[in-house]
């Protein structure tokens, strides 16, 4: 799917809604050969003779074009070059601020001191050619998850720059987020104030299912929900949000599930509690306390009724949820389309600046 350039009259649009902040903000590496000049000459001659494995640790599923309109002149990639994101996206839109979410071949490699390097390479990129380009961005630290003593090295070598404002994993690490393995990356982030983000795809190896490999794009396009639930549900149940004052939050993968994954924690819980002593609380206390997620991919039921019955059932749910719009690419939610009812000016503020603000320090 190839989105075409706006009009003239859709150029000149102006939104019609508060300034926002958008949680989900792709900033895209041309080639690999973006990060060469971040790279030491050790590792830049490796993955000169070597390689580099894909974002997700391959190269499928393959990505769909980046909208077309979010091209720069220079040709270079969608998304890849801070100035032109600023000039189509931040202004015409009223972004107070974006935050940067790369999806680089990082967290991916076999070769944990590889993907360590890679991770410092990605993080010096963003300050050199985002960061330092306009004070409107704010970034997520590339970290080798599955490496914590490297990931805390890299947590600490950019954690006084507060322009980055939350650690990276990808939606489907390699294994359930709560494990005590993790848990160090967590006690780094609890220490310096950082939060915990979760983007949707990415896997490392195995499976993307319960039961296998899927068969079709469209399966895995849907299923990062799934991985999302998993990773709530363990790090509920593990104690991560019991032992660290950490939010999580989720982004990419929907948020519906939210309501319908607590009230099954819940009964779980009461029947199996003595398994978990050391959960001093419902489950969904602790959801509602730490978890965030976004609005990318939005939620649309059929009636607009069901919509707010959702809102109902969860309560102060969208005090959790904050605005994303996955831009540049191909499925990206245009900021003034993107919800599917009339909701409230106050709802709406929450979602588009509120939430995001609170939760990362913004004004």
């Amino acid at each position: 799917m190839v989105v075409s350039a706006p009009t003239s009259r859709e150029a000149a649009r102006q939104p019609t809604r508060p300034a926002m902040i958008d949680c989900d903000h792709h900033n895209e590496l041309d080639s690999d050969a973006d990060l060469h000049p971040y790279l030491s000459g050790r590792w830049l001659e490796h993955a000169k003779t070597y390689g580099v494995r894909g974002p997700a640790g391959g190269f499928y599923p393959r990505f769909m074009p980046h909208r077309e309109d979010a091209r720069p002149p220079s040709g270079r990639k969608s998304g890849s070059e801070a100035r032109y994101t600023a000039s189509h996206f931040l202004d015409p839109e009223d972004v107070a601020y974006a935050i940067l979410i790369p999806l680089s071949p990082a967290g991916g490699q076999q070769n944990l001191a590889f993907g360590a390097a890679l991770a410092t390479a990605v993080n010096d990129w963003q300050v050199a050619e985002w960061l330092d380009v306009d004070p409107r961005f704010r970034a997520s630290i590339t970290i080798p998850f599955e490496d914590p003593p490297a990931a805390i090295a890299e947590i600490e070598r950019r954690a006084w720059d507060k322009r980055f404002v939350q650690v990276q994993f990808s939606g489907r690490p390699h294994e359930p987020m709560g494990r005590r393995k993790y848990w160090p990356i967590y006690e780094a982030c609890a220490r310096h104030g950082l939060h915990v983000m979760s983007h949707a795809f990415g896997s490392y190896g195995q499976p993307i299912t319960g039961t296998g490999w899927p068969s079709y794009y469209l399966e895995d396009h849907v299923g990062p929900a799934q991985a999302a639930q998993a990773s709530v549900v363990s790090l509920v149940m593990e104690g991560v949000f019991e032992q660290f004052p950490i939010k999580f939050i989720s982004v990419e993968n929907g948020f519906a599930w939210l309501p319908s994954l607590c009230w099954r924690m819940d009964a779980a819980w009461q029947l199996l509690r003595s398994e978990v002593p050391h959960l001093r609380h419902e489950p969904s206390e602790y959801v509602r306390k730490h978890v965030y997620a976004s609005t990318q991919p939005m939620e649309e039921p059929h009636k607009p009724k069901y919509f707010h019955q959702m809102i109902e059932q969860y309560g102060d749910l969208f005090d959790h949820v904050m605005f994303a719009s996955d831009y540049p690419h191909w499925d990206y939610d245009d900021p003034d389309q993107a919800l599917p009812v009339n909701l409230s000016n106050e709802l709406k503020k929450k979602i588009y600046f509120e939430n995001a603000s609170k939760l990362y320090g913004l004004t």
